[in-house]
């Protein structure tokens, strides 16, 4: 489908993400962008244009996973991220793009690769348009002081605000929207505690301050209440996890609602618990480990943000074996299930929030003229029912800039009309 066509979808409940409730209307698309939106229907012009019969369906905009690895690939074996092959590797990382988008997510926030320019090569092969994926922004490697690594394999090291500095470089050089600091520890590891910080002060300065004078974003793995502290104290832009912040942490969080995002990754955690045992990591190992622990602590603290207004995300850490790609859609439930989050709070988060953490508040994330074209038709009612996000056969159509990445099936929506023929709307 050339961006070029105008189409319209007629006969569907567009939720804006404004704030305001589902209203029956119709919403034209003209190229990239979004020309007019209507509510009731029949005003617009057929002329020329596809009509799009939407049954009455739930038109929304795009999702965004806030917390996104391509690279990670649904392994249990971490380390070997780093010894497989770059050729398989850069495959596998598109395949993972493919899934996002194929779920309805249309934007991506990188938070580390397991290479030092997979993220960089498949944001650009999107936006060439040689393969399919939403928009990204991208990381290179997590960088961690020596002996903080993580993972084995997939970590650049620096120690010191100078050696800080030059990764810095390195992630300007290669291309990258981001720079991710592993500056807190994960149970997993055994010897790396959660609550644990391996940053000094300066180091993180260094990096903040270098990346904001090259036009970069810094996001930091901080679970630890002091790595959530020197994250704020240091001017980060995002904050993922923030498990055992503090009340000071959260004072100091919401001091900076308006600048810096959090987003918890929260599926991580339970799924941890719950969902690891058939990759030797059973429930009663998890919860020994603290993650029964973190997870109850990171709850409290994220009904504490919601109640503040700090900007919190939904999605993250998808790609391991018990978070497969292709489950993004679990968060949402996590956020009204555990958090307290309505439905509507939860769709707004997930899209006019991730216009802002895309750096296009007023051209993603919201069905409104002007913004770009990327929505999602969905065959059930998100604010009755959050998880009919989690079936992807529930969506039954898929738009990025204009174009249907997943054209609409004619024996459910009804016939649609080319440019060339004379429209029909099924009622």
């Amino acid at each position: 489908m050339s961006p070029n066509t105008s189409i319209l979808f007629t006969n569907v409940r567009v939720f804006d993400s404004t704030g305001s409730e589902p209203f029956d209307g119709e919403v034209l698309v003209r190229g990239e962008r979004i020309a007019e939106v209507r509510r009731g229907s029949g005003d617009l012009s057929r002329d020329g244009v596809r009509v799009v019969d939407g049954s009455g369906q739930f038109l929304m905009s795009g999702l965004c996973d806030a917390h996104t690895h391509f690279s990670w690939i649904d392994s249990a074996d971490l380390p070997g991220l780093g010894r497989l092959g770059v050729e398989e590797h850069t495959l596998l990382s598109a395949k993972s793009a493919l899934t996002y988008l194929n779920c309805g997510y249309t934007m991506c926030v990188g938070a580390a690769a397991a290479k030092p320019r997979l993220d960089v090569v498949i944001r650009n092969a999107i936006n060439d348009g040689l393969i399919p994926g939403p928009r990204y922004l991208a990381n290179c490697q997590e960088i961690a002081v020596t002996g903080g690594e993580l993972v084995d394999g997939i970590t650049a090291f620096a120690d010191g605000p100078e050696e800080m500095r030059k990764q810095v470089r390195r992630n300007v050089a290669y291309g990258a929207d981001l720079v991710k600091l592993s500056m807190s520890g994960e149970e997993i590891t055994g010897n790396k505690h959660a609550e644990d910080n391996y940053f000094s002060d300066e180091e993180v300065l260094a990096v903040t301050t270098e990346a904001h004078r090259r036009g970069l974003r810094v996001c930091t793995h901080a679970r630890s209440a002091e790595s959530v502290k020197m994250s704020l104290r240091n001017n980060v832009d995002i904050v993922y996890h923030a498990s055992f912040i503090d009340d000071e942490g959260m004072d100091m969080l919401e001091a900076k609602k308006d600048e810096v995002f959090v987003a918890p990754g929260l599926n991580w955690l339970v799924a941890t618990l719950h969902d690891a045992a058939g990759f030797g990591y059973p429930p009663e190992a998890a919860e020994a480990a603290g993650y029964k622990h973190e997870l109850e602590c990171a709850i409290a603290g994220l009904q504490e943000m919601r109640r503040r207004g700090i900007r919190v995300l939904p999605g993250g850490d998808y790609g391991f074996a018990w978070t497969p790609h292709g489950t993004y859609a679990r968060d949402l439930q996590h956020f009204v299930d555990l958090l307290g989050y309505t439905p509507m709070e939860t769709l707004l988060a997930a899209t006019k929030l991730g216009g802002e953490i895309m750096r296009m508040p007023d051209e993603l994330g919201q069905i409104r003229p002007g913004f770009l074209a990327d929505m999602i038709l969905v065959d059930g009612d998100p604010l009755q029912d959050i998880t009919v996000l989690q079936n992807r056969d529930n969506i039954s159509a898929i738009m990025k800039g204009g174009s249907f990445h997943k054209d609409p099936d004619d024996s459910r929506l009804g016939r649609t009309s080319s440019p060339t023929e004379q429209p029909v709307i099924v009622a």
